[in-house]
């Protein structure tokens, strides 16, 4: 393959038109993917094998964080009158003892709830809707890739559509194609197993009026652990744990699923309208990049459903592969700095997939003799306990972050309401998406040296001064923080700014002004404004080139 003109819709030598990405698999990552470097400008072709959107219920929760970059993406509002906001999640015995309460706040680090239940149909529809809005994507379905290779300029894919079969040109391509990924298989990329697979059998319903049904337990019953959670405001799963794979052809018929949570819900409450079998996997592959090409979602990853972070991992996978693919195709960064993508998500996936483990062991005790032992160990660690019970995220400990480990550094930031003096809301929907440079407002005089906060602005780094007060500043967002977040958030790290990445990880902290110049020179460095600057009297104005790097 020749390099494309790809500003003007180049192709390679061979004519297939060359797109910047192509994103094999279209479900929730997949379409987090397309949709996160749509709206940055990128010329991206997603591709999926079924005829149209999957339909039904798979995922069933995601957190804060991931609410975050669904509002960045415009669908929170859209989806949040179909949302349960979730407080507690219990893990109960056969006998109904409560081993274990984890409680969700109402207000979570990312400025959303911390746990939602939702129909996760709602949710692709409204994502579906954000890809086919942006201009520079195309969305293909009945669309399998069957083969592709790649050189050291793009990968080509073989694709059989309706059509026949076609080929495609991408400089970049991320697969996002579930568990028996295509992808991964055809890279002969192979896997880690953790040993954890069982088989469970899965029942959606929907509501044909009130029920009170629990919404978030977790009954380790040796004689069934069943799990029992909300999907929305108007549908509810049953899962039960089976002896084999082999029991889902006499279990799943209608008569005896109605036996099994009969004591919840009667066909005059509720809908079936799904019975499937899943295998509950735990499996990390061994390479997630090979290449030109990037595994994201199920096909870098499985793991057991106890914690509810499966797609709230893959949202993560595309947000960290985003904002550096943009990085790459705008000639900012090396195409190495994809090294860094699983360096940093693969540990965090690590703790998830091992926290879920223990936890999808501990329910799933069939011996009752060790199920007793079970109960008594976490009443008495209940007893004992001052708190209830959660599970702290790791942050990056490695990848593109400053150079100096100062407090907070790879760490998840904080998002809180912020008013500009005309509109109140929070800090990404005021300010908008990319990388911010949050300072203390007292700090703001000291730092007010054009060539630093105009060359961050050309760069497109938001700074924002969140304090007492808004005003009006040319270069800098000065807001009011209206609960004190970021004051407390200060506070707690003994710093005075923050650069923070699109993906919402801490790049670097400053305590004081001089240090905060230099995180600053070094964010300029990361996202090309210091090269700019150097070479403004050469070749054109660098807020052209900018404006460039922005479309």
């Amino acid at each position: 393959m020749t390099e494309p003109d790809t500003a003007n819709g180049g192709s390679d030598a061979q004519g297939e038109a060359m797109v910047d990405v192509a994103v094999v698999g279209y479900g929730p990552v997949g379409m987090a993917v397309t949709a996160l470097l749509g709206q940055a400008g990128r010329r991206v072709v997603a591709l999926e094998r079924y005829a149209g959107l999957y339909n039904l219920p798979r995922a069933a929760t995601f957190d804060d964080e991931t609410m975050r970059t669904l509002a960045r993406l415009g669908v929170a509002e859209r989806l949040l009158p179909n949302l349960r906001v979730q407080r507690t999640y219990e893990w109960r015995n056969g006998g109904g003892d409560l081993l274990i309460e984890q409680q969700f706040t109402e207000t979570g680090r990312s400025g959303w709830a911390e746990w939602y239940m939702m129909y996760q149909p709602d949710l692709e529809e409204a994502l579906d809707d954000v890809c086919r809005s942006l201009p520079t994507v195309q969305v293909r379905h009945s669309s399998p890739v069957v083969d592709l290779e790649q050189d050291g300029e793009g990968v080509l894919l073989t694709i059989e559509g309706p059509q026949g079969t076609e080929r495609i040109a991408a400089r970049y391509v991320v697969a996002c194609d579930g568990g028996n990924s295509f992808v991964r298989r055809r890279l002969g990329i192979g896997q880690q197993d953790y040993g954890f697979s069982e088989p469970w059998m899965v029942c959606d319903f929907r509501f044909r009026r009130p029920v009170d049904v629990p919404p978030a337990l977790q009954l380790g019953d040796p004689h069934g652990p069943t799990s029992i959670i909300s999907i929305g405001l108007a549908h509810h799963r049953f899962s039960f744990m089976l002896d084999s794979e082999a029991d889902f052809e006499v279990e799943r018929e209608p008569d005896r699923v109605w036996r099994r949570v009969a004591r919840h819900l009667g066909p005059d409450d509720a809908e079936l309208i799904r019975v499937a079998t899943y295998t509950f996997r735990s499996l990390i592959s061994d390479d997630w990049r090979r290449g030109r090409i990037v595994l994201a979602g199920d096909a870098a990853h499985q793991m057991p459903p106890f914690l509810g972070q499966g797609m709230c991992s893959g949202i993560r996978d595309a947000q960290n592969l985003a904002f550096k693919l943009d990085l790459i195709l705008r000639g900012v960064s090396p195409d190495d700095l994809l090294d860094t993508y699983q360096r940093e998500r693969e540990p965090h996936v690590r703790a998830v997939t091992e926290k879920g483990i223990e936890l999808g062991h501990m329910q799933t005790i069939r011996d009752p003799e060790r199920a007793a032992a079970r109960d008594r160990e976490l009443l008495a660690r209940r007893a004992a306990a001052r708190e209830s019970e959660t599970f702290r995220f790791p942050g990056l400990a490695d990848g593109l972050l400053a150079r100096d480990s100062g407090p907070g550094r790879g760490l998840l930031s904080v998002q809180g309401v912020v008013d500009d003096g005309s509109r109140r809301d929070r800090l990404d929907q005021l300010v908008g998406a990319g990388f911010h440079l949050i300072v203390d407002q007292a700090l703001l005089a000291r730092l007010d040296r054009p060539e630093i906060l105009a060359a961050l602005r050309r760069a497109g780094v938001q700074v924002v001064a969140p304090g007492e007060q808004a005003a009006e500043h040319p270069d800098v967002a000065v807001v009011r923080d209206v609960h004190g977040t970021y004051r407390r958030w200060f506070a707690d790290l003994g710093c005075s700014a923050a650069a923070v990445r699109p993906d919402f990880y801490v790049f670097g902290t400053a305590g004081d002004a001089d240090a905060t110049t230099a995180l600053a020179r070094e964010l300029l460095a990361v996202v090309g404004g210091l090269a700019t600057e150097r070479t403004d009297s050469t070749t054109g104005s660098s807020e052209d080139r900018h404006a460039d790097h922005r479309s």
